[in-house]
């Protein structure tokens, strides 16, 4: 591909069912839907990991999580010295490489990849979430009943962080974008529509409680019952603190608010790179590190494998890409290591073409769709156990290490309310896809593997105990925010 400008645009927590684009008339997304319309939409995108830290470190090295042993939240990035990133890639390789906004890796003051981290958020104290990492069994944590409790309209630091980091990304744009003597990579990240779910309250009247659908499969015999899934809705109890179903609506009123937010914030970044002359010399990326179950089969947050959770927005736009492309091919997050560094005009290593997980989501955007197998994968808080989805063609193979597995046909079922993976009928699907599972990984080492790292990560923390007892905290607090709870 001929060299340009890459622009990397994130959000955190964003579930695709919520964005204009991929069929919800409800939400206001006007600027994503014109970056789709533009460009091509992956519909079958999925996160290496539902939970913050692992899935950005494999955003950062284009590895799978199992292969950066970055678990939980606990176990972050922690820059050159653990894995080689594309940033480190293109700086080497001439490019200005700068961040904006949210990366949630160890620290600055690790080498990331970066020539400048313009208003960084990193985990808590370079240390993170170490309750996360209590596993055997899961606890649960004094903060659960925040996500009911705070859900509606008004201020909030994310929003203003966001704010900043939009401002921060457009000045930047027109001072040192507009520099022509070499291309750059802007990677602007933003923290909503992640929890709190606060959305400013200018976006109340858009979405009125009474036109907010209720969460599916929460009645009687409709939840999963998977055990693996009764436990993790045993600690990750957030709808028990919901007092009716106009409670729930608010709270997906709020969170659409919030997406309506980030798109206003995406609007005015990409505004800026054309009222800067940069559009046709700048491929653009829009994604989510993964989405949210909004309260679908009783759950909220991420943490599982359904396509709420595990499934991700992905938009590519730019010189010589197809414009209103709609491409079903399964594809990963950890393909943006081998996208950027093709996107900025350079040519791939045979080591990042035959060693990494990942293919150029320009290539497959362009027909190039090999058969592959995607791997997500989970092994932190509230989890007694590994838990493995792979996604080859309409098959979704959930692995739940000491667990019967789960399937889905999401050609027939894309709501993913009939689990085959207990039916005769479907057994040698099953059998073929543990098969492909194992082809990319051995879940069972990788399970023992984990739960070791997270034995020595909590005795270096002086034990189970002592790590109850320290302070927990909801969401990572933004630049300047202080919270403590518990």
């Amino acid at each position: 591909m001929k060299p340009a400008n890459v622009l990397l645009l994130m959000s955190d927590e964003h579930s695709k069912r919520v964005l204009g684009c991929y069929g919800n008339d409800l939400i206001q997304t006007p600027a994503l839907d014109a970056l789709a319309a533009r460009g091509t939409r992956f519909t079958s995108a999925y996160t290496p990991c539902p939970i913050c830290v692992p899935a950005r470190g494999s955003i950062q090295t284009g590895r799978y999580v199992h292969q950066i042993r970055s678990w939980s939240n606990g176990e972050p990035y922690r820059g050159r010295a653990h894995a080689e990133s594309w940033g480190h890639r293109l700086r080497d390789e001439g490019h200005r490489v700068v961040s904006v906004g949210k990366l949630h890796l160890r620290r600055t003051e690790d080498d990331n990849g970066f020539d400048t981290e313009i208003i960084p958020m990193h985990i808590v104290d370079g240390v993170g979430d170490i309750h996360g990492c209590v596993r055997t069994p899961p606890r649960k944590r004094p903060t659960v009943s925040l996500l009911a409790d705070q859900a509606g309209y008004g201020e909030s630091h994310y929003t203003r962080y966001d704010e900043d980091i939009t401002r921060h990304a457009c000045d930047w744009l027109r001072t040192d974008g507009s520099e022509t003597d070499r291309p750059w990579v802007l990677m602007v990240s933003w923290v909503r529509p992640h929890f709190p779910m606060i959305a400013p309250e200018r976006f109340r009247e858009r979405y009125p409680i009474n036109r907010m659908p209720l969460p599916f499969a929460t009645g009687a015999g409709e939840r999963p019952d998977h055990p693996a899934l009764q436990a993790l809705r045993g600690i990750q109890c957030y709808d028990d603190y919901f007092e009716s179903d106009d409670h729930r609506r608010l709270a997906l009123s709020a969170y659409y608010g919030m997406v309506n937010g980030v798109d206003d914030q995406v609007g005015q970044v990409l505004e800026a790179l054309d009222a800067c002359g940069l559009t046709e010399s700048t491929r653009v990326i829009y994604s989510s590190d993964h989405g949210d179950n909004l309260g679908n089969r009783g759950f909220w947050g991420k943490s599982t494998m359904y396509e709420d959770s595990a499934g991700v927005p992905l938009i590519v736009a730019g010189p010589d890409l197809p414009e209103g492309k709609v491409e079903d091919a399964p594809v990963s997050l950890v393909d943006l290591h081998q996208t950027i560094i093709e996107g900025a005009g350079h040519a791939l290593t045979e080591e990042e073409q035959t060693d990494l997980p990942g293919h150029s989501l320009f290539r497959v955007a362009n027909g190039d769709c090999p058969e592959r197998t995607v791997l997500s994968e989970y092994h932190a808080s509230a989890s007694d156990t590994g838990v493995f989805m792979i996604r080859h063609g309409k098959w979704k193979y959930v692995h739940y290490v000491g667990y019967l597995p789960q399937l889905f046909d999401l050609e027939a079922d894309p709501l993913e309310l009939r689990d085959l993976g207990t039916d005769p009928a479907h057994a040698a699907v099953v059998a073929e896809c543990e098969a492909r599972l194992r082809s990319v990984c051995d879940p069972d080492a990788v399970n023992a593997q984990a739960f070791a790292d997270q034995k020595a990560l909590i005795d270096s923390h002086g034990g189970v105990e002592a790590v109850l007892t320290q302070g927990q905290f909801p969401h990572t607090p933004a630049p300047g925010e202080k919270i403590t709870i518990g």
